[in-house]
């Protein structure tokens, strides 16, 4: 039997130090860490510049695991969705200026004031259907990252693997999906869905899950300080055949309290000993 690929190297999503870095301090920071890879959020990619980021990301040898992030696509009106749409349009640009294995996709909540889930999510679907020939055309692959089912409310309605691969199977070619261990590691159908997904696996993003976590958005624990079997899933991750980069991504404030070069470091040591 030949054996599964070896999954890729290590990438630092910009969330993780976002309080004390901007982009290019992040860029500087993997070069100076050995991190092979990175994956900026939006937010610091538009600070810098897109043309600027994309050229010393280039000039640093870094791989670009992802792009956080699209989606959004519920609102109350039609110009809000509409407004989510070209906005969808503009992410999908960056991801291609600066080469992203993908566009992660974080869907969108319900419109305010609604209590209408079916209608949110057909709304996700709606927009999804309509970016995507963009994306095709573009040659970014849209990753869709089911939320942790806390979320749907505010974040996403795409709650669970089995949902977002769904939403691929209808979408066809092109569309794909962003695990990211916080938000999937409760599934008690994980195992199947991430053998499902196979090469549609277009992202995967490492944390922990914290006992007692103190905040639902913002105390996620370094791989290997909470309860996630990390290696397990990176295992049938593997399996499935990714061999894409490893995205370490903290939304924490206890993390970004601390100096980044330290986080960086801990990361480091955490990728090779956990995941």
């Amino acid at each position: 039997m030949m054996a599964a690929p070896a999954i890729g190297p290590l990438s630092l999503n910009t969330v993780t130090v976002k309080e004390r870095w901007g982009l290019a301090e992040c860029i500087e920071g993997c070069a100076r860490h050995a991190i092979p890879g990175i994956s900026p959020w939006r937010d610091v990619l538009q600070a810098m510049g897109v043309g600027k980021a994309a050229r010393q990301i280039r000039e640093a040898g870094l791989l670009v695991s992802g792009l956080c992030r699209g989606g959004m696509f519920p609102a109350a009106d039609a110009a809000g969705r509409r407004a989510a749409i070209e906005d969808n349009r503009r992410a999908i640009d960056e991801a291609q200026a600066i080469g992203a294995a993908c566009l992660v996709m974080v869907c969108g909540g319900l419109p305010p004031g609604s209590r209408d889930l079916p209608g949110a999510r057909q709304m996700v679907h709606e927009g999804l259907a309509e970016i995507v020939p963009y994306a095709r055309s573009a040659g970014v692959t849209i990753g869709l990252e089911p939320l942790h089912p806390m979320t749907c409310a505010d974040r996403s309605v795409l709650s669970t693997l089995g949902q977002a691969l769904d939403l691929c199977d209808a979408l066809g070619e092109g569309v794909g999906v962003a695990l990211d261990v916080y938000h999937v590691w409760w599934d008690p159908d994980l195992s199947r869905q991430i053998a499902r997904a196979g090469s549609r696996i277009a992202g995967f993003h490492t944390c922990d899950w914290l006992v007692p976590t103190t905040d639902l958005v913002f105390d996620r624990g370094m791989p290997g300080d909470g309860v996630i079997d990390i290696p397990a899933i990176r295992a049938m991750v593997q399996a499935a055949g990714y061999a894409g980069a490893v995205e370490c991504e903290l939304l924490s404030r206890r993390w970004w309290a601390e100096d980044p070069d330290r986080v960086l470091s801990i990361m480091k040591e955490r990728h090779n000993t956990v995941c």
